[in-house]
């Protein structure tokens, strides 16, 4: 029983998501998807948000920093 959930764990390992080098959050899978989780403040605009794929989620992030830059 216990093998099993360290199975479990190992294909729920979450992907660090960077811009320009600094990590602004991770993505889970969820629901035939991954979830965005935002570790820094300007990425917070997306936190929560699903997407089809990981790349989805890098652009994503990567266009929530520009827009708060440029606000």
């Amino acid at each position: 029983m216990q093998e099993n959930s360290l199975n479990r764990a190992e294909r729920v390992r979450p992907i660090v998501i960077e811009v320009a080098g600094e990590p602004q959050g991770v993505v889970v899978p969820d629901a035939g998807g991954f979830r965005f989780l935002a570790v820094k403040l300007p990425a917070f605009a997306i936190d929560g948000q699903r997407f089809p794929n990981v790349e989805m989620a890098h652009l994503a992030v990567r266009d929530a920093l520009a827009s708060g830059e440029s606000a």
